[in-house]
């Protein structure tokens, strides 16, 4: 068998130079082409190792985003209730009438209402009344009322921004769970 160089050529790519050589094998039945860049074909190991660190930083990020779904939804849902109970005590010094919020554990939901019992109209979401239910929000889906300690699930502030009884109200979701209290007299709404 003897192997000769019949042809050199040099390819010119993204501002370096390579030598394309075709090589054949010549015998009894006359010369045959082999080339050898056609015949190295497939992935190079530094490229499946690029390829596989890229998947495992993806795959790293991901996981911890869908664990934490469950303590990102209470955490919302904590700020949310926090927020309505600010938002019932501010609409009761304003406008010098009571404000309720009112919980019901049962379905996973509560509604802010006037001094006539009457649900307020939501004031951003326009024709809607103000009612929050976690199981219709696909945003806090998961979360679960699980305790109301106020006197009837209800908390009433008066003109002064006095809640009429102090209590909490515990959520869940997964194993995370968080607590929205509200202090008696003073109205203090904070959570742990």
């Amino acid at each position: 068998m003897i192997y000769q160089d019949k042809e050199r050529r040099f390819a010119e790519m993204a501002g370096l130079t390579y030598l394309r050589m075709n090589l054949y094998h010549c015998g009894r039945k006359g010369c045959s082409g082999y080339n050898w860049r056609s015949s190295l074909g497939g992935f190079t190991i530094i490229e499946l190792i690029i390829v596989i660190v890229i998947l495992s930083i993806a795959a790293l990020t991901a996981i911890p985003m869908m664990s934490s779904a469950s303590s990102m939804q209470v955490r919302s849902a904590t700020n949310l209730i926090m927020a309505d109970l600010e938002y019932a005590k501010s609409m009761a010094i304003t406008r010098g009438q009571n404000y309720s919020v009112v919980f019901n554990v049962g379905t996973d939901s509560y509604q802010i209402v006037d001094q006539n019992n009457n649900v307020i109209p939501h004031p951003v979401k326009t024709g809607f009344n103000y009612v929050m239910s976690f199981p219709n929000d696909s945003r806090l889906s998961r979360v679960d009322l699980t305790n109301v300690t106020f006197s009837g699930a209800t908390v009433t502030f008066d003109c002064l921004g006095s809640p009429d009884n102090g209590g909490t109200v515990s959520l869940q979701a997964g194993n995370m769970t968080a607590t929205v209290m509200v202090e008696p007299v003073t109205g203090y709404i904070s959570s742990q």
